[in-house]
């Protein structure tokens, strides 16, 4: 039996970040937004609300909901986003419970100060996550069954449930600062989440038009360490037909390519844009979770298969 080392090294790196970035999650929760009687958004608010009322520790009702809720979903999304989902949901709820009486009195008397920071260590913490293929639960399971049976997408069900948990805070603290705090902490994660998100895989593309794109095709390979693909035009305005290089690098190495390009040619045509995205050939690993097919799914994917082999035959 032979054992993939790399996709176990892969596996092993994964679950090291997660359980650090709940890790840094629940030390924002538990010392910044807490202490300030703030609901946030999913398990964690619905937790801070149990607290609230009955004392009862976040971390024991973050994790029984979470739990239930994938007992419901297990049917629905598959055994698979099951299980990758108890190891995240586990570990948020540990550290949870470990920080929240380490950390009761907070660190700070500003609230703004702690929103913020909370804020910014929750949205790294769950941003992290997922660049790892890892989730915590909450209304992930929730935004996940609503998308399996509607239209509606996974982030705007996430953001219906969670400004329904924020604005119900209103009737506990009945302060309205809270809510809007809390609201401030929605979209400080969710924009910090997003560009941990985005930064991890931001390249960028540049297309390039010059008399001279063989000189600069081959100084981006042999000086930039770079591919170029030379496509075929015709400019519609001169009626003549112009090569066209394109070329995708990571950011850091746009300045090194624009240096090249204006050297050779500063007359060139080119275009830079950002892309979101760059796998293989020297990018990063194009890592997602393959759903498995039902039984149901596998058996009708197999009669179609072989539906189009008879149809080709009849063709030839």
């Amino acid at each position: 039996m032979s054992f993939n080392y790399s996709k176990i090294i892969r596996h092993s790196r994964d679950y090291f970040f997660i359980t650090f970035a709940t890790a840094l999650y629940a030390f924002g929760f538990c010392g910044f937004i807490l202490p300030e009687k703030v609901v946030i958004g999913g398990v964690s608010g619905i937790g801070t609300i149990v607290y609230l009322l009955w004392g009862i520790p976040v971390a024991v009702t973050q994790y029984a909901l979470n739990l239930i809720l994938l007992a419901i979903a297990y049917k629905v999304v598959g055994k698979r986003f099951v299980l990758g989902t108890i190891f995240g949901c586990t570990s948020m709820a540990f550290f949870v419970g470990l920080f929240q009486p380490l950390l009761e009195g907070g660190f700070m008397n500003d609230p703004v100060m702690n929103v913020v920071i909370g804020g910014v260590m929750a949205g790294f913490g769950v941003g992290i996550t997922f660049t790892h293929n890892g989730s915590t639960g909450g209304t992930d399971i929730v935004a996940a069954m609503v998308s399996k049976y509607s239209n509606v997408s996974v982030g705007r069900t996430m953001l219906y449930v969670d400004c329904f948990i924020i604005s119900s805070s209103f009737f506990i603290t009945h302060k309205v600062d809270t809510v809007v705090y809390g609201f401030v902490i929605l979209f400080v994660t969710s924009y910090v989440v997003d560009m941990i998100i985005n930064t991890n895989r931001q390249a960028v593309q540049f297309t390039i038009f010059s008399k001279k794109w063989q000189e600069i095709a081959t100084a981006i390979n042999n000086d930039a360490k770079r591919g170029c693909t030379v496509l075929t035009g015709m400019g519609w305005y001169s009626k003549k037909e112009v090569k066209m290089l394109i070329v995708m690098c990571r950011k850091i190495e746009s300045v090194n390519i624009s240096r090249i390009i204006k050297s050779i040619d500063p007359d060139a045509f080119t275009t830079q844009a950002n892309v979101n995205g760059v796998y293989g050939q020297g990018f990063d690993e194009l890592k997602v979770k393959m759903k498995l097919p039902h039984h149901g799914e596998e058996k009708e994917a197999h009669e179609h298969t072989q539906a189009d082999h008879e149809l080709k035959e009849k063709t030839i």
